[in-house]
Parts: C-alpha cells; sequence; structure tokens
C-alpha cells in the first residue's frame, strides 16, 4: 500500500541531495501559480462518469492565459534547448504538470552548460512577459510607477466585465489568441502521451526567453533548490519576486517549482499516469467533497497513549522497544489532548466507520491456520461486515486484496500521514469515491522516501489501533 498512495505532493519543496540538474534523466516537474492569483489558466468542464474519448469526458478548457503557457511549455523550450524534451503534460486551473526528458548534459544556445532549474526560470520569464501582456500591464513599468495592483478577478473579488481583460472574464478560442502566441502547433488543452510531431523550432514563437540567462541572475523567475542564483528583491508585503526588473510587476507563477525524479521500476509510468488523470481526479473531488478530501481528526479510537505503550512492551522485544522509540512514536501520533486519546485522520467515506467492524492482523504463529482465517474473514465481508487492518503482512495483503476484488468494503491503517494535498492512485481514488474504501491514519505526516522501511512498533501500533477501533481483538476469527 505504501508505493500505492505515493503522491506527487509528499515531495513538495524537496531537492535530492544526490541529484545534479545538469545531467541527463526524466523529472516530473511542477509549478503552481502565485497565490493571490485564483484559476487564471482554464476551467474544469466535463463528466467524472464519461471515458477517455468521449466528448464529456474531464478537461479543462484553458484560457488565453492557459493557451500561452501551453504554447511556451510546447515550443519554445525545445527551441532554446534541443537536448529537453517535454512529454506528457497537462494545464490545470492553477498549476501544471509536465514530464521532462534531459537527453544530454543541458547547454544553451550560446554553448554555456547550465542546469534544469535555468531552463524552468527560462520558460517561466517568457511566460511572464506574455501574462503582462495579455492582462494589459506594460512591459517597460519601472520601479517609480508603483505596485502594480491584481486586477479584481485575480484576487477573487467581483468586478464589472467591463473592467477586465477579456483573456481573465472568460475562456476563449484559440484564433482569439494573439497573432504571434497562435502558433498552428498549438493545443487545444489535450495532454498527449508525448511532444506532437508537428512541434518544432521552426514553429515557436522567438524571443520569449534567452538562450542562457545573464551573470547577474535578472531571470522572470529563478529555481529554487540546490542551486546558488542571484539575489531577490522582496515584495513590499514581505513576498519574494522573480527579479530587481520586474518588481512592480505580478508573476504568473509561484516562487521555483516541484520535481520528482522517478527512480522505482514502474515509477515513471504511475507519474504518466496521474498526469493523465488530474482533470478527472479534480472533477471526482469537486463530486465528492467529504469521500475526496483528507477529513481531520474526529475519529476517537478510544486508546490511550498509556494503553499503547503497554501493548507494545508485550508485543516487542527489548531491541525493537525501547524508550527512545517510544519518544519518536509520541511525537508522531494524533494525541487529543482534550481526551488523550489518539486520534485519526481519514480519506475516503467515513460511514464505514459505523458498520460492524473486524480487524485484520495476520501472526506468525498462526500461519498455519492462515486458510482458516482468510475464510472467516471474507465470510464475515460478505455477511456486511467491515475488514479493517494495517495491510502490512502478506496474509493481510492477500486478505484485504481479496475482499477489495469481491467488491467487499474496507478500511486501510495508513502507516504515515495525509499530506494537506493528497491525492492517491487512480485506483484508491476510485474506491474511496466509490465508498468502497476508508483510510485512516493515527500519524502526523512526515515526509518518507519510497524505500524508507516501517519499523516493527509502527507494525505493532496499527495493529493495536486495528482492534482499537473495531472494539475487537484479533483473534475473534478464532472463536467456534
Amino acid at each position: 500500500m505504501t508505493q500505492e498512495t505515493n503522491n506527487i505532493d509528499k515531495h513538495m519543496g524537496c531537492r535530492g541531495s544526490k541529484k545534479n540538474y545538469r545531467w541527463p534523466g526524466t523529472y516530473h516537474i511542477t509549478i503552481s501559480v502565485a497565490e493571490r492569483q485564483q484559476q487564471p489558466l482554464g476551467h474544469l468542464v466535463g463528466d467524472a462518469s464519461k471515458s477517455d474519448g468521449d466528448p464529456d469526458a474531464p478537461r479543462i478548457l484553458l484560457s488565453d492565459i492557459g493557451m500561452m503557457v501551453e504554447h511556451e511549455l510546447l515550443n519554445v523550450i525545445r527551441t532554446h534547448y534541443p537536448m529537453v524534451e517535454v512529454q506528457d503534460y497537462v494545464i490545470m486551473p492553477d498549476h501544471l504538470h509536465f514530464i521532462v526528458v534531459v537527453h544530454h548534459d543541458i547547454v544553451s544556445s550560446n554553448g554555456r552548460a547550465t542546469h534544469l532549474g535555468q531552463v524552468i526560470a527560462g520558460f517561466k520569464k517568457g511566460c511572464n512577459r506574455h501574462y503582462w501582456e495579455l492582462i494589459g500591464l506594460s512591459l517597460h513599468q519601472g520601479p517609480n510607477q508603483g505596485l502594480y495592483q491584481y486586477p479584481h478577478q485575480l484576487q477573487g473579488e467581483p468586478a464589472p466585465a467591463s473592467t477586465l481583460p477579456a483573456s481573465l472574464s472568460a475562456p476563449v478560442p484559440i484564433g482569439s489568441l494573439p497573432a504571434s502566441l497562435s502558433s498552428g502547433s498549438a493545443a487545444t488543452g489535450s495532454f498527449p502521451g508525448s511532444l506532437p510531431a508537428s512541434v518544432s523550432s521552426s514553429s515557436a514563437a522567438t524571443g520569449s526567453f534567452p538562450g542562457s540567462l545573464p551573470a547577474s541572475g535578472s531571470s522572470g523567475s529563478a529555481a529554487t533548490g540546490s542551486f546558488p542564483g542571484p539575489l531577490h528583491a522582496v515584495h513590499p508585503q514581505g513576498k519574494r519576486t522573480p527579479s530587481d526588473g520586474t518588481t512592480n510587476r505580478p508573476p504568473l507563477f509561484s516562487y521555483g517549482y516541484v520535481d520528482v525524479m522517478p527512480l522505482e521500476e514502474g515509477q515513471l509510468e504511475r507519474q504518466r499516469e496521474y498526469i493523465h488523470n488530474n482533470p478527472r481526479y479534480r472533477l471526482l473531488r469537486a463530486q465528492n467533497p467529504s469521500r475526496l478530501h483528507t477529513q481531520r481528526g474526529g475519529v476517537n479510537t478510544a486508546l490511550s497513549p498509556t494503553a499503547l505503550k503497554g501493548y507494545l512492551q508485550r508485543e516487542c522485544s527489548n531491541s525493537q522497544f525501547d524508550q527512545e522509540t517510544w519518544a519518536q512514536l509520541q511525537q508522531r501520533l494524533l494525541i487529543n489532548p482534550t481526551t488523550n486519546h489518539i486520534d485519526c485522520d481519514t480519506y475516503g467515506n467515513r460511514q464505514l466507520l459505523s458498520g460492524r467492524l473486524l480487524p485484520v492482523v495476520c501472526h506468525r504463529r498462526d500461519t498455519s491456520s492462515f486458510t482458516r482465517q482468510k475464510s472467516c474473514c471474507l465470510a464475515a465481508a460478505a455477511s456486511g461486515a467491515v475488514l479493517v487492518s494495517g495491510r502490512i503482512a502478506k496474509g493481510e495483503q492477500d486478505i484485504i486484496d481479496t475482499a477489495i476484488a469481491a467488491g467487499y468494503p474496507v478500511i486501510i491503517l495508513q502507516d504515515n500521514g495525509f499530506p494537506d494535498l493528497y491525492h492517491p492512485s487512480e485506483r484508491l481514488t476510485n474506491l474511496c469515491a466509490n465508498s468502497k474504501l476508508l483510510m485512516v491514519t493515527p500519524w502526523k505526516y512526515a515526509y518518507r522516501r519510497v524505500n524508507d522501511a516501517i519499523t516493527v512498533a509502527e507494525c505493532k501500533t496499527l495493529n493495536c489501533l486495528a482492534q482499537a477501533l473495531c472494539r475487537t481483538k484479533d483473534a475473534w476469527w478464532q472463536q467456534p
């Protein structure tokens, strides 16, 4: 389950210490719009129940600004950096995801060695320039002209249509895009599996950003992370702005970007799937706000830290559980200060907690009786019980996966907390939307790498929580 529930958002702001962004590789890049804006890149349309290929399938109807960003992404990056190929991508109303493949060491058009951060900075600079044109802001506005005030729509305030630039009032056909941007190869909101063959340097707009950035670092937006960069001007309200040259003009995108470098087998394909299904995910979440959003607290396990500690002392050896281990667990657990009980966050249908709950915990001592345990669990699920498990041991995985395949609802305890923006895989999302799954966690969220192992004490904690939630011992299936 840990592999499947890994998501892009858990990597927010993280940079791998062993990455060298000048070298070849494949990256999943996420860029968000500036925080004060709402959804300037377009809006979501379609029906989440419709499959791909259907005219009503979920998709993003891009605004002028969104189409401009798409053009810059598909045409201009490859023009200045032929070794950098943009593959799968999706432009969402307030952010974009894309897979970028660096085929060999990144070198600018003037022969200077550079890195991916500068490529992204150049892309954002080009987008900024056209964005300012589209919202009617002069590119030559200087520091003495005062801080530019965001249009009302970008602040989320109502305003008469006559006061809004046409590009912000509603998405428009691609024919209305400025002639300098309406390349014949520009896409219309779809997200192909690879760069269209029609996208070539001959069709790209020129002058969007230089082949390399000046030594002074006056990029429209500098990358964050492990690359040393120039000093940045500070917004009068304390916000960082792209550079001294654009202090008085609002950037389209927020500072920096997020990257994930797929290393595990199958990880790249999962990320391609994530990108492809982003519009469907958002539409599903909008249609199922209670099931497809993290719900904080409110699930009282009636288990006190003291009771949990006693359980772990009985179940773990001295090498698996000591005072230091307990102190670390206490820091991670969601303990309600009012009840002094362990609370849980959830993702999915909480109504499953009101059913008849039965814990699924497979012990080594019961290996010879596994066939009976599995049969009892599935029979109980068939009669309406909801199986609850940390799904850690192979036997637990077998029982829970078989129950899911049979269409029975289950509750799975997670070995990590949920980040603020939590997006499970397509399979888990669909199960939650259809009330077949509730994911529960007693932990605060902490960034963990894919290969970080769960400790014995953490496993035993989940087993204890499963029994606490069910108010039933894990040996229930052994009863005659």
